[in-house]
């Protein structure tokens, strides 16, 4: 396989002249009607990275059409929104997209639009931009139907006369579109159950298998980072999704998994405090016991002793 290295864009007017698209209205923002894009003159799979956001919606004309988006095949018949922060690389093989007709708009935003406003700083905090690529937004029709008017909005106001009241209105447009996608998600996470316990139910049996894992004591307890690349999810999403149905961050769910072992061994074993902590993945005892007491208000002996 050829290695082709992710080509770098440093602008808008940029990404438009590689797209074969007019020169932007503003020189830091623009919304773009996918339809009128143009693929890049070379061949091969495309890596990109971008010194700007973009936040894409998307649908396919063709109902039983599935197509690659990261790691996964969606069926893009729903409407489908995705986030890209600047500095995140991302790709896209043409090859794939070969008879198939998509719609939607993508917005770009540099960040020196945002500069000292509030959003600049803001839109860091909201997490769909540390999602990869693999975690889409399904869009109902109606949401669709907002979001596509928030950016007709955004586009319809950059068009006009430029005048000291344009930065302030499309930012707010912007905002109101990320507090929607934020919404979204949220519901995301509740309506789309079936797939988002069996994240779960891997989660439990990836945790299960590493905490009795003989090598523990050298590999040290799994990482937010490990459990997440094994699940091909960021994160970031894993942990909006615990939030959501379990009220915990990935971190406790993990740490709530090791005081169940550590339970486990402490009632039904005469190891020591230190031979649990260390076949827990623990380095030092000490950490084991302060976890311990912090989840179960006791330390490990005394709740051994609670047995006897």
């Amino acid at each position: 396989m050829v290695y082709y290295p992710p080509f770098r864009i440093t602008s808008v007017s940029q990404l438009h002249l590689l797209r074969g698209l007019p020169k932007p209205e503003h020189p830091l923002n623009s919304v773009i009607d996918i339809s009128t894009i143009k693929e890049p003159p070379w061949d091969g799979p495309k890596a990109l990275v971008t010194d700007f956001y973009i936040i894409g919606l998307k649908r396919c004309l063709h109902p039983h059409t599935k197509m690659k988006y990261g790691q996964q095949e969606y069926d893009f018949d729903e409407g489908v929104l995705s986030f890209i922060a600047p500095g995140q690389l991302f790709g896209f093989d043409p090859d794939r997209y070969e008879g198939v007709e998509l719609l939607g708009w993508v917005l770009l935003i540099h960040p020196d639009f945002l500069w000292n406003t509030s959003l600049a700083h803001k839109i860091r905090e909201y997490p769909f931009f540390d999602y990869s690529v693999t975690e889409a937004l399904f869009l109902s029709e109606k949401e669709e139907l907002l979001i596509t008017g928030l950016l007709h909005n955004i586009q319809q106001e950059y068009r006009t006369n430029i005048d000291r009241f344009s930065q302030e209105i499309i930012i707010s447009l912007i905002e109101a579109l990320l507090n929607y996608a934020d919404r979204f998600y949220h519901r995301q996470f509740i309506t789309r159950k079936i797939s988002n316990h069996t994240i779960i139910d891997r989660l439990d049996q990836i945790l299960e298998t590493s905490l009795t894992d003989k090598d523990l004591t050298r590999k040290g307890i799994p990482t937010v980072k490990y459990i997440s690349s094994q699940l091909n999810v960021s994160p970031n999403y894993l942990t909006g999704l615990l939030k959501m149905l379990t009220s915990k961050s990935t971190q406790q769910y993990i740490q709530d998994k090791i005081i169940e072992k550590a339970k486990d061994k402490l009632s039904t074993t005469d190891l020591s405090v230190s031979e649990i902590a260390y076949e827990l993945g623990f380095a030092y005892p000490q950490s084991f016991s302060k976890l311990f007491k912090l989840k179960t208000n006791l330390s490990p002996l005394a709740f051994r002793q609670s047995f006897h």
